[in-house]
């Protein structure tokens, strides 16, 4: 008999070939798909540069759907093809021996600094444990009845959306749910709402900054130039859909999950304020709290002192490093992989506008007659679709590099080519599975809610949003 070591050894082996055989046979599968689709029909006025960076698009965005590789990897591989395929000199698109490198310029970005930045600001208020105790002492303020304390529930993950990972605050809420949820029946409508309303808020939340999600970052980072969004247009532009939204989400739970007993007393919440670890010293977390605070004011109001928002995002990387707040290995635990796989998608929206494509494939596309709105419309839809089935950055590096050629081209017509903002914003609305977001995927884990659960809801803010998004857009943009 063989031993049960062996046997569980055994299965992990299977296992592990299988999923390499897997990754291999789809990684193959996506090139030879790209292959075709790029070169065998003939694309009249494409030059050969733009064949091969379709290629690139193509294969970039059946390895991202897959999952084959990690999403970061992919981003990786795009860059490195890019490089391969474009960056010989005197080839089919590079002239000088350095042309190659505005492949990699992105990493250098901007938006990646900024992004860096955010990304200090969220782990010092970790370490510190600002956050916990910040939430727990808001949360403390709305009282015991179910549908109040939703709603601040919700209030303080979308604000902590907005300036951290929604991965780490939908963790972090969730944590301080425990009690309750240990406290209630299986299957209780009161658990049902929460875990549905940190999702949903968290989701939402992001949309409020430049910082509170990739996809935002992207946009950004391709709006660069003449239609360029600094952090407090960005606020305008996001913040009101989303408090919007929230407020329908919050009325949904109310409606669907909650009931009668939302705004009972005889149905009170327990829910003690304290601080849900032990703290940093005092003079850490003052360090902390006096960098976010003149960050974020900075960031604000950036039309009234001129300082660009990344200019602004070196006072918490500074700061928080030189007074030891953030250490060396804090920093290794920043999450690059997702620096890397915006670097990719702005990568491929440089070779996709300097290559051609992008005027190349908007000539093709049926949009003669059609209104700026409307294409921001159309665009939005397609965003949210894709955002719901894949990684919500994967989806706005392969949609907003060609709706913003498209909006560019409706110039004439009265277009704006920051009606992408509303674009990368939709991604954020896609949240009908437990695959769609990180957040989703968290608080379904729980075991308190089912997928039609989510479904419902995601598919409620899903129809709405980019008619939120959009017209808002639309109105906000002739005041800027």
């Amino acid at each position: 008999m063989i031993p049960t070591g062996r046997n569980e050894s055994r299965r992990l082996l299977g296992l592990f070939r299988f999923s390499q055989v897997r990754t291999l046979t789809t990684t193959l599968t996506c090139f030879a798909i790209a292959l075709v689709i790029a070169f065998v029909p003939e694309y009249p006025g494409l030059s050969d540069a733009g064949h091969r960076t379709l290629f690139v698009l193509v294969l970039a965005a059946g390895m991202w759907v897959s999952e084959a590789i990690p999403a970061f990897a992919t981003s990786l591989l795009a860059i490195g093809c890019l490089i391969a395929l474009l960056g010989r000199p005197d080839g089919v698109y590079a002239n000088g021996e350095h042309d190659w490198e505005q492949f990699i310029t992105p990493w250098g970005s901007p938006l990646i600094w900024l992004f860096f930045g955010g990304f200090c600001l969220a782990l010092s208020a970790e370490k510190t444990g600002l956050d916990r105790w910040l939430a727990a002492r808001a949360l403390g303020l709305f009282g015991q009845r179910p549908g109040m304390l939703l709603l601040g529930i919700m209030l303080v993950t979308a604000v902590l959306s907005m300036f951290m990972s929604n991965t780490a605050t939908a963790t972090l809420v969730l944590a301080m749910m425990t009690p309750i949820f240990a406290s209630r029946p299986s299957g209780d409508g009161v658990s049902k709402a929460i875990c549905l309303g940190v999702a949903f808020a968290a989701n939402i939340g992001g949309m409020g900054t430049i910082i509170g999600t990739p996809p935002n970052a992207i946009a950004a980072g391709l709006l660069e130039g003449q239609s360029a969004v600094n952090f407090a247009e960005w606020m305008l532009l996001g913040v009101p859909p989303a408090l919007l939204m929230l407020a329908i989400a919050w009325f949904y739970l109310i409606f669907v999950h909650l009931k009668k007993d939302a705004f009972s007393d005889e149905k009170g919440i327990l829910f003690y304020a304290g601080v849900a670890s032990d703290p940093a010293p005092i003079h850490k977390q003052y360090v902390v709290v006096t960098t976010f605070i003149v960050t974020v004011g900075l960031w604000m109001t950036s039309p009234l002192h001129g300082l660009p928002t990344t200019l602004i995002s070196f006072v918490p990387i500074v700061f928080l490093t030189t007074t030891g707040i953030l250490s060396g290995p804090d920093i290794r635990t920043l999450p690059w992989d997702i620096l890397l796989l915006i670097t990719g998608g702005l990568s491929l929206g440089v070779a996709i506008e300097k290559t051609g494509l992008a005027t190349w494939a908007v000539g093709y596309l049926p949009i003669e007659g059609m209104s700026p709105v409307a294409l921001a419309l159309g665009f939005s839809y397609a965003t949210l679709l894709m955002a719901n089935l894949m990684s919500h950055t994967a989806s706005a590096n392969i949609i907003l590099p060609i709706s913003i050629a498209v909006l560019t081209a409706s110039k004439a017509t009265g277009g704006d080519a920051r009606l992408a903002v509303p674009i990368a914003l939709a991604a954020s609305a896609g949240m009908c599975l437990p695959i769609s977001t990180p957040p989703n995927a968290i608080v379904y884990s729980g075991g308190h809610l089912k997928v039609t659960d989510m479904f419902a809801g995601g598919l409620l803010i899903g129809l709405i949003a980019p008619l939120i998004l959009v017209f808002w857009a639309e109105l906000a943009l002739n005041w800027l």
